[in-house]
């Protein structure tokens, strides 16, 4: 084994049909990897966590193309590294473009990114950027229009377990299953990190060939556990994460979070606390939402294992918070009505309309502005003819909606 370069650059895909994880982007029939292999590269931002192919379909994504490779990381580039990959626009070496990789764009400043829009723009050189964090916060917005955003998603047990024995048969290694299994859930999605705690585990090895679970349990600090990773079984803890956290039952919502927390998918298990924030607590306690989305934010920069911690608040604070649905029901309610084409018109006090036409005899918008009356209110009707009496928010029997209730309902009378 080389010591110049770790094994994950050394293993690393050369071809699409070499990859693990990203399905839903490069599989055959996707249209991502149609465009690719038409050779008909746009400028695209890939964002995603770290060790999960991003640089990698750069990589093959310039060498189909056949076009010239420059890469710089936002952590390091300067201004001048940038200048100098504009110097060479037209060089003789660059027939069919230059593609440019910027890994960690989100590091570049305001001035450098704006740098890059001109010749972007003009089609000099086509952008590939990543990041690890959301484009849409980071990356300069005229420069961000410019490009297709692409979600990477961290890679599954299954696609991880397919790159370590990649890389097992090409090391010559015996690896027991239940080992696999283990280093493969303890990578958290990333196979970046299960290359190199397997190549850590066969520096260890000497003239033995076989890696063990003993081996890996002693490497990896975390409880071998049961969990059945087939699709279904995975929903179904997710289902029962949800549901518990919905029946205020916070030591069962603890549990089945660390069952998802062992498989890797953090991502998976706050998307259902913020769902569940909304869906369940709501307007029983409204400043819940951000701080479960603060939260989430927390567990996705901090990464296993101290994502746990934040997600462990959360799932304390959404069990032991009041419940109300009232929202939840109002939207679908609402919902419900538009799907029946209730609604279309909306109210001539509403519109955003100030000419009624020389043929209208009711001259006038008769909006009347809230904020000249006293308590900012005065009765007018909102909804359209046909629903005008149509109710969609019940207040919840909470002290927050409670407390809402009473105001309103002396304001009105």
């Amino acid at each position: 084994m080389s010591k110049e370069k770790p094994l994950a650059d050394l293993l690393r895909p050369e071809t699409l049909e070499e990859m693990v994880g990203q399905s839903h982007l490069l599989d055959k029939s996707s249209l991502f990897r149609k465009v690719i292999e038409n050779k008909h590269v746009p400028n695209m931002i890939f964002y995603g966590p770290p060790g999960i192919g991003k640089t990698t379909v750069a990589n093959i994504i310039a060498k189909n193309a056949d076009m010239a490779l420059y890469q710089l990381n936002g952590t390091t580039a300067s201004t001048e590294n940038i200048k100098e990959v504009i110097a060479d626009i037209h060089s003789v070496f660059n027939n069919n473009g230059i593609l440019l990789y910027l890994d960690e764009i989100q590091y570049l400043n305001k001035k450098q990114q704006q740098s890059l829009l001109e010749f972007v723009e003009k089609g000099d050189i086509t952008l590939i950027a990543s990041t690890t964090e959301n484009p849409y916060f980071y990356i300069y917005p005229a420069l961000l229009s410019r490009c297709l955003v692409f979600e990477f998603k961290a890679i599954s047990i299954d696609e991880i377990e397919k790159g370590l024995n990649r890389a097992i048969s090409k090391l010559g290694l015996e690896v027991e299953k239940e080992a696999l299994t283990k280093l493969a859930m303890s990578a958290n999605g990333d196979m970046r990190k299960a290359m190199n705690c397997l190549e850590f585990l066969a520096n260890s090895l000497g003239k033995k060939k076989k890696i063990t679970l003993q081996m890996v349990d002693s490497f990896i600090d975390k409880a071998h556990i049961s969990y059945d990773r087939s699709e279904d079984k995975h929903f179904d803890n997710l289902s029962a994460f949800m549901k518990s956290l919905r029946g205020s039952d916070p030591d069962a919502a603890i549990f089945y979070l660390g069952k998802l927390l062992e498989t890797g998918d953090i991502v998976a298990a706050s998307r259902r606390l913020l769902c569940s924030v909304n869906e369940d607590v709501g307007l029983a306690y409204p400043s819940l939402i951000p701080i479960v989305k603060s939260c989430f934010d927390s567990a996705l920069q901090l990464g296993m294992p101290e994502a746990r911690l934040p997600l462990a608040n959360a799932t304390i604070l959404i069990a032991t918070a009041p419940k109300s649905n009232s929202a939840y029901l109002a939207i679908d309610g609402a919902l419900a009505d538009i799907h029946k084409g209730l609604g279309t018109n909306v109210p001539r006090n509403l519109q955003n309309t100030h000419f009624d036409g020389a043929d209208q005899k009711d001259k006038g918008q008769h909006y009347l502005y809230p904020h000249d009356y006293p308590n900012h209110y005065v009765k007018q009707q909102y909804l359209p003819d046909d629903i005008k009496n149509h109710k969609y928010y019940i207040y919840g029997d909470n002290k927050f909606e409670n407390a809402l209730k009473d105001y309103w309902e002396k304001i009105k009378k």
